[in-house]
């Protein structure tokens, strides 16, 4: 009996120390939006889905879903990590609601980037749930709302179109493209962020030919703004430089030499002279006559609420210091634009 007592006490003794040594999994809530910002910032390297929907409630909490089109990066993130994980989306979703009638957009156009499989199935059967959103949730399952993947780069302007351009004439473009609205940018961002897949950047990338447009001040924008995060998220990120650098030699002939000034600026940290170079073109074509100023104009407006003008001149603070509009994505070209288009 003592034998067995003692082999008993032995056994939890020895069992002690083993348990002390194990990690515990209960994580203090997110307090802050800079919090969030902090998780997403290493999410990749360090993925935890669980999470998510407390990450969504706490963003909503602190405001930062109520301007969608200060939120793109929010957008990205969420349906990157819904899509990297099929067998829980529907589970994660689920604990993200209830949400503010005014947050809940971000879930149904999150479901509708994922590229989950049954994403159309998943947003109809919350529909009822999200009867504020009603009409949106229509809209992706009818195709009259693009998916991200589906959403085409802007065609450049034939020799007509630059001819009609120039006597004020603006042609017809869709109703939403990466030239007409920055935060797919922000987008593309926040997929890289949520699964470390390398498609988002190559999508970015191929705006960089855009950042020496000058009959389209949309396009113009957008690929001044590709070209400067690029540059400066590689200089930041070692794995954002290194999938860059790998896919250098694989580009055409108008984009190697693009991205190879992004690729010395990130490995210097030079990133001054692009962003000079590039609101220099900006500020070239703008003056150019109010057909160019609308487009600016377009872009100068998002995001007023979120950011500020100094985010452009911000070029080397940290992800969670500036937030991530003002690093990350179009944003820091946008703070400028919008600068300009209240003169």
């Amino acid at each position: 009996m003592r034998r067995a007592a003692a082999a008993l006490i032995f056994a939890i003794v020895a069992v002690l120390p083993a348990r002390a040594n194990v990690p515990s999994t209960t994580k203090h809530p997110f307090l802050t939006r800079a919090e969030v910002v902090d998780w997403m910032d290493t999410y990749r390297q360090k993925p935890d889905p669980v999470r998510l929907p407390e990450a969504v409630r706490a963003l909503s909490e602190a405001g930062a879903l109520r301007e969608p089109e200060a939120a793109g990066f929010h957008v990205g993130f969420v349906a990157g990590v819904l899509g990297a994980n099929p067998s829980r989306a529907e589970r994660l979703v689920e604990r993200m609601l209830p949400l503010p009638a005014s947050d809940q957009w971000i879930v149904v156009r999150a479901i509708a980037y994922s590229g989950l499989p049954a994403w159309k199935s998943l947003l109809a059967q919350l529909a009822d749930r999200l009867p504020a959103r009603r009409g949106m949730i229509d809209a992706y399952l009818t195709g009259h709302l693009p998916t991200i993947d589906s959403i085409e780069l802007d065609k450049s302007p034939t020799l007509m179109e630059k001819v009609k351009m120039h006597l004020g004439i603006r042609p017809k473009k869709p109703e939403i493209s990466f030239g007409q609205n920055p935060e797919l940018l922000d987008t593309l961002w926040g997929l890289y962020f949520a699964t470390g897949h390398s498609q988002p950047i190559q999508r970015i990338v191929t705006l960089l030919p855009w950042s020496k447009d000058r009959d389209d001040g949309g396009r113009l924008a957008a690929g001044s703004s590709a070209k400067y995060t690029l540059a400066n998220n590689a200089a930041r990120y070692p794995d954002i430089l290194m999938l860059i650098k790998n896919s250098a030699a694989y580009q055409d002939k108008d984009t190697r030499p693009i991205l190879a000034e992004v690729i010395h600026a990130a490995e210097t940290t030079e990133m001054s002279n692009i962003r000079k170079e590039q609101l220099a073109a900006l500020e070239k074509l703008k003056t150019k006559g109010p057909s160019a100023q609308n487009d600016l104009k377009t872009w100068g407006v998002v995001s007023q609420g979120a950011i500020g003008l100094t985010c452009v001149v911000l070029a080397t603070m940290s992800l969670s210091a500036a937030g991530v509009p003002c690093v990350i994505g179009g944003a820091a070209t946008s703070a400028a634009l919008n600068y300009w288009a209240a003169q």
